[in-house]
């Protein structure tokens, strides 16, 4: 992923309000480790429901300003992201709403789907597995996963942007 600045960050956001980017607590950026990542999520530690993720989207930062629902799921079953698609116990993903972008959102319309609850799904797909003769090589499989997120991140922008299916 390419490095951003603050103002871009704040700048970036489709489903927020200028106020909203304006109060919101950013990580520390100069702790993140760009090359490793398809897009910077966190969760805001001053409103743990609220939660954000930047990325890139046709040589533009676009931002997402997410809400997780107040209900969590039950312990001692699984769930899915659906982002990394890393199967994990039910407490460590959490269903995250979006408002749309533009009218739409300022409608009350949103889009919603299974994250993991600390959005660090780029950390999560660079665990690489075991190497073994009968698996591929662990380089080609992180690969693999990094770009598989990329995909579903990028459908789920276009359903915030409403722009899924548009011709």
């Amino acid at each position: 992923m390419q490095a951003l600045t603050e103002a871009q960050i704040r700048d970036s956001f489709v489903n927020a309000t200028r106020g909203d980017t304006e109060r919101m607590t950013l990580p520390g950026l100069h702790e993140v480790l760009w090359d490793d990542r398809e897009y910077l999520g966190w969760r805001d530690p001053r409103a743990m429901q609220r939660g954000y993720i930047v990325h890139w989207r046709e040589d533009r930062p676009v931002g997402i300003a997410l809400r997780a629902a107040e209900s969590r799921m039950s312990r001692g079953i699984s769930a899915m992201c659906s982002l990394c698609r890393t199967p994990q116990p039910a407490d460590q993903v959490s269903l995250f709403s979006a408002a749309r972008a533009g009218e739409a959102g300022r409608d009350g319309n949103s889009v919603g789907t299974y994250i993991c609850s600390d959005l660090a799904c780029s950390i999560i797909i660079r665990i690489a597995p075991p190497k073994s003769d009968m698996q591929p090589d662990p380089r080609d499989v992180i690969a693999a996963r990094a770009a598989g997120l990329a995909t579903r991140l990028s459908s789920f922008t276009a359903d915030v942007l409403g722009t899924r299916g548009a011709a």
